[in-house]
């Protein structure tokens, strides 16, 4: 089966991609352009953005869970300085740092 190698490990800082995606896609928008942590590597699986029309899948694309600092992530957050937003995110979406 085709499979994209995994490119993150556990603790390492990553951004996700930002741009416009037509369709259906599963990474939020807003979370584009966040810098969070990969909390780990929840195993390979059919890319749904190509599933969705109708394509195959493959090659399968790792799939991470990756945590954000809420304050990070939402303007004028008033929680917790380290209440954090954990969200699964297909590797494709994300780049170094």
């Amino acid at each position: 089966m085709e499979e994209v190698p995994p490119r993150f490990a556990p603790g390492d800082a990553v951004t996700v991609r930002t741009g416009d995606a037509h369709g259906h896609v599963r990474t939020p928008a807003y979370i584009r352009g966040r810098r969070g942590v990969v909390e780990r590597l929840c195993g390979s699986f059919a890319n749904p953005e190509s599933l969705a029309y109708g394509g195959s899948g493959l090659p399968r694309q790792p799939l991470y869970r990756v945590r954000f600092l809420q304050r990070d992530v939402w303007p004028g957050y008033r929680g917790h300085p380290r209440d954090t937003l954990d969200i699964e995110i297909f590797q494709h979406w994300l780049e170094e740092g």
